[in-house]
């Protein structure tokens, strides 16, 4: 579909043809609002025949409602440059949250109270603080574009809406379904070599990567014989298909130095999938994975799941995936390691995110630190 731009009494327009309607032909010309030059006014002609063509509405700038502005920056803008995973989120978010609750409103009545409302409603409604960010970063996110680049507002209402008060509560073990070495005890004697989840267990167990990471990793990554896993990417379903995606940030991407028990899990592993390849022959499904059924299907994020789903209802243990990645972070900071090397393991940004995630341990390392300097001390007198 053609179109063009064109200054009119010292304003500029845009049009494009709908084609023939009722045998005649029709053409769409509106204001180009907020164009100063010709280049804006043709950046709005397009956005105005995208809309078109995707939806059959015609984007007017003045009559625009908020969904209908967050479904354009959704494809515009959320689905050409996040990740899969933040995409789908996203969707979510605003169908079922945007949509119902404040949707109808127009753009650009939308004001600092209205958005304040939306937040501190969910905030009622029981929704995380976690949760109310992601509500947040979306609305600050799209309506800062639709300050600039499009020009449909003159300043984000949402830079004045603030996240309710936190709670200074701290995080406790329970919360973060830690586990005692008694239960990790009782899932290594439940999980013999021949179950699906083994490899991942122990993989979790022993470097505190998550689960799409577990599962995406390849034998092209593991060094058996200096003993590191690179992490370099991560499986995420897309259409119903399992692919490989990029981790979640850039220090996601790290090498973890593993141990002697890892490593000996992992190579008799190695030994058990050669055998497996020689047993089902032709219907063996060959690959690179480190993580695999017997028949040589990878182990995904949803059988994890369901494995931990299992542990619970067989051992009668509190535990999903993630407790892996917690516990191993727990067992390390008891034990004195320095934090540093474990917001590395774990590919946190900053120290500051593992220490806040293990807050629960603040008490118990201020203690030990206190035993050192008495044991110190005692050696002085």
């Amino acid at each position: 579909m053609e179109g063009g731009v064109r200054k009119r009494y010292g304003s500029w327009y845009y049009y494009f043809d709908l084609g023939e309607i009722d045998g005649k032909r029709k053409k769409f010309e509106r204001k180009a609002e907020g164009a100063e030059t010709k280049a804006q006014a043709k950046q709005i002609l397009r956005r105005a025949i995208s809309e078109y063509e995707n939806t059959g509405t015609i984007f007017e700038p003045s009559k625009i409602s908020l969904y209908d502005f967050m479904v354009f920056w959704l494809n515009e803008y959320v689905m050409v440059n996040l990740k899969h995973n933040t995409q789908e989120n996203y969707k979510g978010i605003i169908k079922n949250h945007i949509k119902p609750a404040i949707g109808m409103i127009k753009l650009k009545s939308l004001t600092p109270e209205l958005l304040q409302k939306f937040i501190n409603d969910k905030h009622r409604e029981g929704y995380s603080r976690k949760t109310l960010t992601i509500f947040h970063t979306v609305l600050q996110h799209a309506l800062k574009q639709a300050v600039y680049p499009y020009k449909l507002l003159n300043e984000n209402p949402m830079q004045y809406v603030k996240l309710p008060k936190k709670e200074n509560k701290k995080t406790t073990e329970t919360d973060l379904k830690i586990l005692p070495l008694s239960s990790i005890r009782k899932i290594a004697e439940f999980l013999d070599p021949s179950n699906t989840f083994y490899i991942p267990f122990h993989i979790g167990l022993n470097t505190g990567m998550r689960v799409s990471e577990v599962c995406a990793l390849t034998w092209d990554a593991v060094d058996l014989h200096e003993g590191t896993i690179t992490v370099d990417k991560i499986l995420v379903n897309v259409n119903k298909e399992w692919v490989f995606g990029t981790p979640k940030t850039s220090s996601s991407y790290r090498t973890i130095h593993i141990g002697a028990t890892l490593i000996r899990v992992l190579k008799e592993h190695k030994v058990r999938q050669k055998e497996n390849r020689l047993k089902y022959g032709e219907f063996y499904h060959v690959s690179d994975f480190v993580c695999t059924k017997e028949n040589g299907e990878n182990v995904t994020p949803s059988s994890c799941k369901w494995s931990g789903r299992n542990i619970r209802e067989k051992l009668d243990i509190d535990f999903n995936f993630h407790s892996l990645r917690h516990t191993h972070a727990t067992l390390l900071l008891e034990q004195g390691a320095p934090v540093k090397d474990i917001q590395a393991r774990l590919g946190h940004s900053r120290s500051g995110i593992t220490l806040d995630t293990y807050s629960h341990l603040t008490d118990k390392m201020r203690n030990q630190t206190v035993d050192i300097f008495e044991r110190l001390m005692g050696e002085v007198k």
